[in-house]
């Protein structure tokens, strides 16, 4: 077993993607079906750990990537035990958007079981927080991606851009997650010049959550996942509904929507426990052990 997974035990797929790292095997956790699979998929410690495996073509969109990514995002959503996801990568590049490929007369395409649209909403509106480890490269609907997570975390070395305009088209699509995000001024700027920008650029312009240096990378994103799993399953939930519908209401509605939801909130079994765990000074019951 790597340092890296005995460090942080749930992050055993983290380990793989580096190439300086090498395991042995052993890690518990539940294993990858198939390691040639476009995309992978393992669940420990209370997170689900979702890996785009295509990095010969820089895991863009394919309609294998889509499919695995539906399949197992839904396969997370299902499980009572996923606390949280995480979507990571192999290679050098998290996602570079469309596959162009696909548009080439005479190649054969399977069957698309899922849409990049309704993950992207899945994303921002399922109950269970959102990861993004960027340690690559991320260009167009893989921006959208990154920006429709929860908390995006990027080495400060990796690239980031709209690259749409430079092959004659433009980000249409990803703009409905992105443009929430941005100040029209870097909205303009960003989408319109068509530029690869550094990730603590990005992370200015709020389209993620923050750059770090690539070796604490991975500390970064084992320590906010810890952070995470140790909220109760409602509260997050609840609380991911307040940062998409509160900026939307009339504060008037807003005020007498949050006060519902307050009440309710404290008057639920998972406040009782959360007080009670907070006066024992213990965990509570949800959170996994060894987080």
């Amino acid at each position: 077993m790597t340092a890296l997974a005995r460090t942080h035990g749930w992050l055993p797929s983290i380990a793989a993607m580096s190439t300086d790292l090498a395991g042995d095997g052993t890690d518990d956790h539940t294993p990858i079906d198939d390691p040639d699979a476009a995309v992978l998929y393992e669940v420990a410690g209370g997170v689900a750990t979702i890996t785009l495996n295509r990095p010969d073509y820089r895991n863009a969109l394919s309609v294998e990537i889509v499919n695995g990514v539906g399949d197992h995002f839904e396969a997370a959503l299902a499980d009572p035990g996923v606390r949280a996801i995480l979507f990571t990568h192999v290679g050098n590049t998290f996602c570079a958007g469309a596959d162009l490929r696909a548009a080439q007369p005479g190649v054969p395409q399977p069957t698309l079981r899922h849409n990049f649209v309704e993950i992207l909403e899945q994303i921002m509106t399922c109950d269970k927080p959102v990861v993004g480890r960027l340690a690559g490269h991320v260009t167009a609907g893989g921006v959208g991606l990154a920006a429709a997570m929860d908390i995006s975390i990027a080495a400060d070395d990796a690239i980031i851009g709209f690259t749409e305009v430079r092959i004659g088209v433009a980000p249409a699509v990803i703009s409905v997650v992105c443009l929430p995000k941005l100040r029209r001024a870097d909205a303009s700027e960003l989408f319109l010049e068509g530029e690869r920008v550094p990730a603590p650029r990005a992370a200015e312009a709020g389209l993620i959550n923050r750059a770090v240096p690539r070796e604490q990378l991975d500390d970064e994103v084992a320590a906010t996942l810890r952070r995470l799993v140790r909220g109760g399953p409602n509260a997050l939930a609840n609380t991911k509904q307040l940062v998409t519908k509160v900026p939307q209401m009339p504060r008037s509605e807003a005020w007498e929507w949050t006060a519902e939801l307050s009440q309710r909130l404290f008057q639920g079994e998972e406040a009782a426990e959360g007080i009670a765990a907070f006066r024992e000074r213990r965990d509570a019951s949800w959170v996994p052990p060894e987080s």
